[in-house]
């Protein structure tokens, strides 16, 4: 079997989770200028959300049932930390020297951590997350499992939606509020309100990507965040920070490199030893710096219109 079209599977759908994750880092950073290094405990919560709803439903419910409730039930837990963040950690220092959030960021980051590790029962365990059945399904020389169709089907999905939410009212008020937001603010624009909803907004698809994650690899723990919401950061930067369509593609660049980094690097002269799963933490920071050195806006990073 040929292995490249697996691969370059592989690597799309991990690259559209990661993407999912990375439209939380640039809306936030299009409007406010501020990493929000807690996204990837935001999009740890919304694996926990999901897996509590799934818990508290009757034995037997269908899973292809209960994956709805389960996106509600984890977008519900991570939006709602994502405001209360924004309100009480955020809003405060927005006039603060620029150190002071993003300090506060990782501070918040860690706490979420802990909480969910002293709160959620068993956490300091990795919980097993419900998995669809069905499949496998064979296209040509590629093997897709359920978790993989949703997460097909998911994608597309949310970036049809946040399409179309840019050009709602209240995205073009995101973009007016990401241009100038004191003149945003002179128009009649709320731009706390609309600051809010750039947080919810992304926390919303991260909990998509996080019950993606939970569905493809049948797992969720309390640091499931920190790596997997590093590289939801990467594929914005790669992208083009601040581009809403550029966090997408970097997260898509950053999936295929990585599962290609993966499979072929080991086989180069001399580089037996760094390919593997191992190493794919690895390759996808070195893309990262290749892409900075080149092209330190990102991919689309030139795009200013489309920013949110």
């Amino acid at each position: 079997m040929n292995e490249l079209p697996q691969q370059l599977a592989n690597g799309l759908m991990l690259g559209s989770m990661y993407g999912l994750i990375a439209i939380g880092y640039t809306m936030v950073y299009g409007i406010v200028q501020l990493i929000n290094f807690a996204h990837g405990e935001i999009f740890m919560i919304g694996g926990f959300g999901a897996l509590t709803v799934f818990l508290a439903l009757p034995d037997g419910v269908s899973l292809w049932f209960a994956v709805p409730l389960m996106l509600i039930g984890g977008a519900v837990a991570s939006v709602l930390v994502a405001v209360l963040a924004e309100r009480f950690a955020y809003r405060p220092l927005r006039t603060a020297p620029r150190l002071a959030p993003l300090i506060t960021a990782i501070g918040l980051s860690l706490v979420l951590q802990q909480l969910v590790f002293l709160f959620y029962p068993d956490a300091k365990a990795a919980r097993s997350f419900p998995q669809l059945g069905g499949g496998p399904y064979h296209l040509g020389d590629v093997t897709l499992q359920s978790a993989d169709l949703f997460l097909l089907a998911a994608a597309p999905l949310c970036t049809l939606a946040l399409g179309a939410f840019v050009r709602s009212r209240t995205g073009r008020a995101m973009q007016a509020t990401a241009q100038d937001p004191g003149t945003a603010r002179l128009m009649g624009i709320d731009t706390d309100r609309v600051i809010s909803v750039a947080f919810a907004v992304g926390a919303a698809f991260a909990a998509v990507a996080a019950v993606a994650h939970g569905l493809r690899y049948g797992q969720v723990d309390y640091q499931m965040g920190f790596v997997t919401g590093l590289k939801g950061f990467t594929a914005a930067v790669l992208g083009g920070i601040g581009n809403i369509y550029g966090a997408m593609l970097g997260g898509l660049v950053l999936g295929v490199a990585e599962a290609l980094a993966s499979a072929y690097v080991q086989d180069l002269p001399g580089m037996g030893q760094f390919g593997g799963g191992s190493w794919a933490n690895v390759w996808a920071f070195v893309l990262l710096i290749v892409v900075l050195l080149a092209r330190p806006q990102g991919l689309l990073g030139a795009r200013i219109a489309d920013r949110a």
